[in-house]
């Protein structure tokens, strides 16, 4: 199984109200087991050990970059957690471009969640002015698609 399901699939857990997720598959098998925020270390399952948080040194805090400011205008987000791509298919062209004018209704992009190809649509009339999304990019429920003016 690969890197970007398995985290897809971490975050439609910890998005989720199930405590637990099986998958078997040709390749392998993954057990997903979200920890209650009440549980205590004797209901943890054996081997459990909390993940760790790694602190960059405040020498390397202060040399990141600043955080992006939010776009300007209609943002179109996700809807749902899984992979952004820009066109029906890997050879075609993309469904928009930056400067592409839009109606409501029209589709921007293909999200794939769980083998499921769902064609995202605009939600607003105008101009393309940005595109926040690199094809084939794992994105993650509201996030940030596309800017409209």
């Amino acid at each position: 199984m690969d890197l970007r399901k398995l985290k897809t699939l971490i975050d439609l857990v910890s998005e989720s109200n199930i405590s637990e997720l099986e998958i078997a598959e040709a390749d392998g098998k993954v057990r997903i087991v979200k920890a209650s925020a009440h549980a205590s270390p004797a209901a943890m399952p054996v081997g459990y050990a909390p993940p760790a948080v790694v602190v960059a040194p405040a020498a390397e805090r202060v040399a990141a970059e600043p955080a992006p400011a939010a776009p300007t205008g209609n943002v179109v987000k996700s809807p749902m957690v899984g992979t952004f791509y820009r066109s029906a298919s890997p050879g075609s062209d993309p469904f928009i471009e930056i400067g592409s004018t839009v109606k409501v209704g029209d589709p921007v992009c293909i999200i794939e969640a769980m083998k499921i190809m769902n064609e995202i649509e605009a939600d607003a009339a105008g101009t393309i002015r940005e595109i926040l999304c690199e094809n084939g990019q794992a994105v993650e429920f509201g996030q940030p698609l596309f800017v409209i003016e």
